[in-house]
Formats: structure tokens, C-alpha cells, sequence
């Protein structure tokens, strides 16, 4: 993936093209996806589709490692992003929101929130 074409975004609107077989090596999966739930940790903007993807966890496809193979490809192109703390006061400041059933696969609730720290995004 060191070569690969970066895109301008971790998640696509359309469905992936490939089959739903299941993936070849699911170990391999979830390693991948636990290092990119670490890289998370330092990289919000990666959240979201991270833990969409999370959700395959049990029993991966292929199309979901063509979700994965995504994310790396948007890290690719962004590898210079980051997150910058000035010296001086600390000004902490968050946010809330959340829907009702608003999940059209399983009608489940989704939640987030964002706590940012001196105007950079941290959670």
C-alpha cells in the first residue's frame, strides 16, 4: 500500500465493488483493524469509518477489506496531518449529538461527540 493512489476520503457513498465471500485471512483483519483503531487515537478524522468497519469484525468479506483498503489509501494521502499545541492557557470545549434509530440496516441509535483543545480535535 506504500504505492497506492491516495483518495480525498476514508468512506465512499456507494457500495464497494466485489463479493461478499468471506475474507481469506480474518486474523489478518482484525490486526489490521486493531492497529487502525490505535492510529484513531491521534487521527479523529479516522473514527468514523474505522469503526464502521469495526462492526464485520466476526466474519469479514471481501468487500470489507476493500473498505479497509480505503481507509489506508485516504492515511496514504494524509500522511502529513496532524494535530499542533501551542504554549499558554488550555481551553477545553465539547460537543454532543445523537439520533434516534436513525441506522436503516438495523434501526440502532448512533452517537457522537467531539472535545476539541485549543481549537484542534481530539475526540
Amino acid at each position: 500500500m506504500a504505492n497506492c493512489k491516495p483518495c480525498a476520503t476514508p468512506t465512499s457513498c456507494k457500495a464497494p465493488p466485489g463479493t461478499s465471500e468471506p475474507y481469506s485471512d480474518p486474523t489478518f483483519y482484525r490486526q489490521l483493524m486493531g492497529s487502525l483503531h490505535y492510529f484513531t487515537h491521534t487521527r479523529p478524522d479516522l473514527a468514523y469509518a474505522v469503526g464502521v468497519a469495526s462492526q464485520h469484525l466476526h466474519q469479514p468479506t471481501d468487500l470489507d477489506h476493500v473498505v479497509v483498503k480505503r481507509i489506508l489509501r485516504y492515511i496514504q494521502g494524509t500522511l502529513s496531518y496532524g494535530l499542533f499545541f501551542s504554549r499558554g492557557s488550555l481551553q477545553l470545549c465539547g460537543f454532543s449529538d445523537a439520533d434516534w434509530a436513525g441506522n436503516s440496516h438495523d434501526r440502532s441509535s448512533i452517537n457522537g461527540n467531539v472535545v476539541f483543545i485549543n481549537n484542534n480535535l481530539v475526540s
